[in-house]
């Protein structure tokens, strides 16, 4: 039960983030690859963007107990892994450190909550 919540949590904490984070970064005009890189930018985001909606997809599914959510959330911690291991690439290259050691710190508890919802659910 506590395991099922924690990972259902943290799926729709960070698709709702990710959605969050690239909305704030584009009403801010903090994205400069905007006009440097917009395709690879746009496909970038897409990935995010369909990362997003597979987790928040597996948080409610999880939450509901739907037969279902398990492959779903398996799916959606690889698509979040993917993420999580690429991004902090582009922060530590800028020098933005404490971004590096919040990417490490969702890896850890990505890596936890799979280990745990394979195990135990």
């Amino acid at each position: 039960m506590k395991t099922r919540m924690a990972a259902s949590s943290f799926c729709l904490f960070m698709g709702v983030s990710m959605i969050g984070i690239w909305v704030m970064f584009y009403l801010t005009g903090s994205i400069p690859e905007v006009q440097t890189k917009p395709i690879e930018l746009g496909l970038h985001i897409a990935a995010e963007m369909l990362t997003a909606i597979v987790l928040i997809t597996s948080g409610i599914g999880l939450v509901k107990r739907r037969g279902w959510a398990r492959d779903i959330f398996s799916i959606s911690m690889g698509m979040l892994l993917y993420t999580l291991i690429m991004s902090p690439g582009y922060f530590a290259q800028r020098g933005e450190l404490a971004f590096v050691g919040m990417f490490s710190l969702f890896i850890i508890i990505a890596l936890v909550l799979t280990v745990l919802v394979l195990v135990f659910t």
